[in-house]
Order: structure tokens, then sequence, then C-alpha cells
């Protein structure tokens, strides 16, 4: 049985802690995908094309991963026609592990054959999320140290107002 993995997330835009547990999961499974899906609760701040350079270009030396967008559906629905029977999701905090918790709970009530995947985040990425980043990219603050180079480039093209190429 090949072993493939969803990874869904905005990634508004994607932190080395996203990548981190990208490269880990790529570790554990024959297949990883990094669903970029859209959160109804969000206000984006990058585009889909964005976020597509962004996240391609960061995974882009992983041999097993891919990349796909998924506008429309549930992540269980997504996961299904993927093939994919885990879920990978990441965890900073006790925060995170409730919100997480619940999620997973309506995903299993929803797609039995998954099986989420909790991953913890390691300690130099504990405390960033994309939400943070984006307040302080708001304001004109530095954030390169906690961002992919590739996702260095495209904000630092946005800024200059270049469109990002592939």
């Amino acid at each position: 049985m090949n072993r493939v993995a969803l990874f869904p997330g905005s990634f508004d835009p994607l932190t080395k802690g996203h990548l981190n547990l990208i490269e880990r999961s790529a570790t554990l499974f024959d297949k990883v995908i990094v669903g970029i899906f859209v959160n109804t609760n969000k206000t984006a701040l990058f585009t889909l094309e964005e976020k597509i350079i962004m996240v391609k270009s960061s995974v882009k030396h992983l041999k097993n991963v891919e990349v796909i967008v998924q506008e429309t559906k549930l992540t269980v629905e997504s996961a299904s026609e993927l093939g994919a029977n885990f879920l990978i999701r990441g965890i900073r905090n006790v925060k995170d592990y409730e919100y997480e918790k619940d999620i997973a709970r309506m995903n299993q009530h929803l797609g039995p054959q998954l099986e989420t995947v909790f991953l913890l985040a390691e300690e130099p990425y504990a405390h960033i999320s994309s939400t943070l980043l984006k307040e302080v990219l708001k304001f004109g603050g530095d954030v390169s140290i906690y961002l992919p180079e590739a996702v260095n480039a495209v904000i630092n093209q946005k800024n200059r107002g270049v469109k990002p190429i592939e």
C-alpha cells in the first residue's frame, strides 16, 4: 500500500515552519501532496498565483512532494480523490491542538478512511504563524528569517510592484 498524505493549508504565506513539516512528512510517506486550500475565515494577502509560485519553488527539492490547488471542496473529498489516506497537521501549542483535534474528529466522521497525523512544530518555528507574519508584513516589518527564500523573493517582487515569475 502506498502511503499518501495530504497537507492542506492556505499557506498565506508558506513559512519555514510549514516547510519543515513538509520535509519531515516527505520522509514518512511515499507521497506528500501539499494542498493550497481556501480558508473562508481569513483574508488572503497573497493571490492564488503567488501562493502556487511560493509553495512549488519551496518544495522543488523534494521528489515525492507535489502541489495542488483546491478552492471548492472539503479536505476529505479532495483526499479521497487524490488517493490520500493520511492528513498532515502541524501543532505549535495547546491552542493549536484544541483547534486541530476538533477538525480531525470532523474529518474522521466525514472520511473514516482518513487518519490525521499531528506533527509537533520544531522549536525554532513554534511561535510563528502565517497570520502573525502577515500582520508584521502589513506594517513593513522584516520577517525574512521565518520564510523560505522563494517566499521572500515573491514578497520582494510584490513590494516592488513586479509580477512574480514561475
